[in-house]
């Protein structure tokens, strides 16, 4: 691919110029507030979003993780921040504004509207919209161009696959939550019932990979009952969680069992992997039944969830 015209690179040099300018990118403090224009960025994602780790901050907003650290840690000095437990991963946190912090962010917000305001105003009525057509085209434009893959690929499975995931679940859910070997043995059941029986029209085993190395997986297949499916063995390793995986790995499931046919899917998890249950409630898979049982050799309360098709 040729490169750009000499011309043209002048152009977007002096358009970045211009803007930058424009909206004072370049003064020490961001619209007058104590903040930077990068630690007001932080600011606004915190206050937009919900269950947020540091580790998806730094990879939506393009941050070195060290650097964001260190701005987290100066809003939490300063009671702007809190912490609490993630379900995804236990070794991270979601973030959130405290009130102090979503009083501290309101007049910037209001700043930043106004500056935008500001903008516009000297325009005549019918320039505006070809501002805003011209700033649609350029995000559209250059957002084809950024827009990254995710840090993972999904394929389905292949030799080897299944006894991984016997493996994994075994080895992860003794670590994590103490379920024994007779959880293993159920594990080893399913997957081998899916290996004997496999309808390749109405199943899938989807294994999810990051840099060639296997790190989730999920199954779905076909039950007794017509026109209902069910989802299995939903796994994420714990390096791999706040990536969306999980979540990824069900939308495949929910996908393929519509075009399949499927009214239905069902599944069966446990109260402790509440993870997986947010993710389950967040697509719209509705809880209906629950009850204590001792499959995995300690008491374990078991849930029924199911999604209409």
């Amino acid at each position: 691919m040729p490169s750009a015209d000499p011309a043209q690179i002048a152009a977007v040099r002096r358009f970045n110029r211009f803007y930058t300018r424009q909206i004072g990118l370049l003064r020490k403090s961001y619209l007058g507030s104590p903040y930077s224009l990068t630690e007001a960025r932080v600011l606004y994602e915190l206050a937009q979003r919900k269950d947020v780790t540091a580790v998806e901050l730094a990879r939506d907003l393009d941050f070195d993780a060290g650097y964001l650290s260190r701005i987290l840690a100066r809003f939490e000095k300063h009671g702007l921040l809190s912490r609490t437990p993630s379900l995804y991963d236990r070794r991270q946190a979601d973030l959130s504004l405290t009130a102090k912090g979503r009083k501290a962010f309101a007049p910037l917000d209001g700043r930043s509207a106004g500056q935008s305001a500001a903008m516009l105003d000297p325009l005549r009525r019918e320039d505006r919209p070809r501002l805003i057509e011209a700033m649609r085209t350029i995000e559209t434009l250059l957002a084809q161009e950024a827009a990254a893959p995710p840090p993972y690929a999904l394929r389905t499975h292949q030799p080897g696959d299944i006894g991984w995931i016997i493996h994994r679940h075994g080895a992860l859910y003794a670590q994590e939550y103490g379920w024994g070997a007779l959880f293993e043995a159920l594990v080893a059941d399913v997957c081998a019932k899916f290996l004997r029986e496999f309808d390749a029209a109405r199943e899938r085993c989807w294994i999810a990979e990051k840099d060639g190395a296997r790190v989730g997986s999920v199954m779905l297949v076909k039950t007794s009952a017509a026109g209902t499916a069910q989802l299995r063995l939903l796994l994420v390793e714990p390096e791999a969680r706040g990536l969306g995986i999980a979540k990824r790995l069900v939308e495949e499931c929910i996908q393929f069992a519509r075009t399949s046919g499927y009214r239905k899917i069902m599944l069966w998890t446990q109260a402790d992997l509440a993870a997986a249950q947010h993710i389950y409630q967040t697509l719209g898979f509705q809880m209906t039944g629950e009850s204590t049982h001792e499959h995995f050799g300690v008491p374990v309360l078991g849930r029924t969830w199911e999604l209409s098709l």
